[in-house]
């Protein structure tokens, strides 16, 4: 059996720089450069990773979905180790995100949590995936847990349009998108130092989201190496 070729770490610490670089800088526009918001005041500026966050987690939660149609239909381990990867980071930055907006909704709303239909349905999608990863680890034999977490990881991801449109389907407290309107072109609804402040930031958790899905992947393919190396005496 082929082993999983190894990858070299000299990108990855490219990439670690430059995430670093970009948070900052990111940090800077939003807590900075940007003027407070005419209503929210200083409060606004937890938009600025709120919403970097949610879409970081959608863009993950994308790369599940993608990851999951081509294990099942090619069965290759790379496939299952990516989507498994990333799963666990999507997990991570859906939890910031239910943190950072409950942090906003209490001064706004007056309450940490509300069962707002945006709210619940994002809380369904953190459960759905934290089930993903409990599946993933209950199933002991390693093709049923790789298949079921990938029909999982599929399903799963179709949470994500109902969360995006739920504002517009159902009487809700949370606003509709400021940015990912129909309706409206992004700079006529967001002030432009604003939305440079949030698309710097966006930028920077695009790539560490990456920086971070390199590490856990070259993790799952250090750990599936290493299963070889037992089963197969190092073949």
């Amino acid at each position: 059996m082929a082993e999983l070729p190894r990858k070299s770490g000299k990108g990855t610490k490219v990439l670690g720089a430059l995430t670093l670089i970009s948070v900052l800088v990111g940090l800077y526009f939003g807590l900075i450069q940007a003027p407070p918001d005419a209503y929210q005041g200083n409060l606004q500026r937890i938009m600025y990773l709120h919403i970097p966050t949610i879409l970081t987690a959608y863009l993950s939660f994308f790369i599940v979905f993608v990851a999951s149609c081509l294990y099942l239909w090619k069965r290759e381990k790379r496939d299952d180790i990516l989507a498994y990867s990333a799963a666990e980071i999507g997990v991570l930055f859906t939890g910031l995100t239910i943190v950072e907006g409950s942090i906003w909704g209490k001064p706004t709303w007056g309450v940490w949590w509300t069962w707002d239909a945006r709210l619940t349905l994002t809380a369904i999608l953190l459960l759905i995936f934290v089930a993903y990863l409990m599946l993933r680890s209950l199933i002991e034999d390693e093709h049923r847990s790789a298949v079921s977490g990938a029909v999982l990881g599929v399903i799963g991801f179709l949470d994500i349009p109902l969360i995006h449109l739920s504002v517009y389907w159902w009487r809700t407290l949370h606003q509709p998108p400021s940015i990912l309107r129909p309706d409206k072109v992004p700079w006529e609804n967001v002030h432009p130092s604003m939305l440079i402040a949030l698309t710097i930031n966006f930028i920077a958790f695009v790539l560490l989201y990456f920086y971070l899905l390199s590490l856990r992947f070259r993790l799952g393919e250090t750990r599936e190496r290493a299963k070889r190396a037992r089963l197969y005496g190092g073949a």
